[in-house]
């Protein structure tokens, strides 16, 4: 009950301007997030009301840092500040070993409450208020219209040789700069909110291993099925000449097998040592910023 009310009087506390609306000028969703409330009514005799500030404070800069690192979203102090969205909340503590906790989300602009929970988590230590924090920002991005992560499989990246005389097998200067190429485009796509990547390791298939997902008719989207992904991502660098190449990626659903979605840097770029710079920019483009833009 006295999370209740807490939650009930910060929503009668929210003072909006009568015309208030995002501006258009913003592509992130303001979100205002006041610190939470903390209670203790366990009675126990220890004081533990440092290390609960402390616990609260690290919750509290988890919680921002989880919302706020989507691009998608950035923090405000207010609604009069562009805040789209308010998320309030407070935490009790029942027993040893029970606590709850109590948020709220309010749409500003409609001025009402779209998400009001109530949660229970086990424990009073660092690692279940951890765990805590994680599953909190999971409901409140979902609150907040933040479509969950799609589960995608990003193979290695392969190159396409088209030199008149290509060296057999890869050579251990080209590898490396495909594995950059990989790593670089996996951490673009995992760092986007928009992107959970699986483990792509544990794929056998000889066209995994022979690095020719390019020539496979499209096997790529059943291997990533196998996998756990929903989609699957192949990338190929194109070698035209010693010092130019061009760049292509292709992902396709892991259900149907379906492309959705392509790019070519269509020009010849570069030396070998940019191949990373360039991969990164075209998959950024054509699946994280045109997915901001929709």
């Amino acid at each position: 009950m006295h999370l209740r009310r807490l939650i009930l009087s910060a929503c009668l506390l929210l003072v909006l301007p009568a015309s208030y609306a995002p501006s258009s000028a913003e592509t992130a969703i303001g979100v205002a997030m006041d610190d939470f409330s903390y209670t203790d009514t366990s009675a126990e005799p220890a004081n533990q009301t440092a290390a609960h500030e402390r616990r609260l404070s690290t919750f509290m800069s988890a919680l921002r840092q989880d919302i706020g690192g989507d691009r998608r979203y950035r923090l405000v102090p207010s609604a009069q500040d562009g805040a789209a969205f308010k998320v309030i909340g407070g935490i009790q503590k029942t027993s040893t070993l029970v606590q709850w906790a109590k948020v709220a989300v309010i749409d500003v602009g409609a001025r009402k409450v779209v998400m009001d929970k109530l949660y229970t988590f086990r424990g009073d230590n660092d690692e279940s208020w951890e765990r805590a924090e994680i599953f909190v920002s999971r409901e409140i991005m979902a609150a907040l219209g933040t479509p969950a992560p799609i589960a995608l499989a990003v193979f290695e990246f392969e190159l396409d040789d088209n030199t008149a005389a290509p060296a057999a097998g890869l050579a251990a200067a080209d590898a490396s700069y495909l594995a950059e190429v990989t790593g670089s485009v996996r951490d673009a796509l995992g760092r986007s909110g928009r992107y959970r990547l699986v483990d792509v390791g544990s794929a056998n298939e000889q066209a995994v291993k022979a690095r020719a997902l390019r020539d496979c008719g499209g096997c790529e989207a059943a291997i990533a099925q196998a996998l756990g992904a929903d989609q699957s991502l192949v990338g190929v660098v194109r070698r035209v000449s010693r010092t130019e190449y061009t760049l292509g990626f292709q992902v396709r659903d892991a259900r149907t097998g379906a492309v959705l979605a392509r790019g070519d840097s269509g020009l010849r770029l570069g030396a070998d040592y940019s191949w990373k710079r360039g991969a990164v920019r075209l998959v950024s483009d054509r699946m994280i910023e045109n997915q901001l833009q929709q």
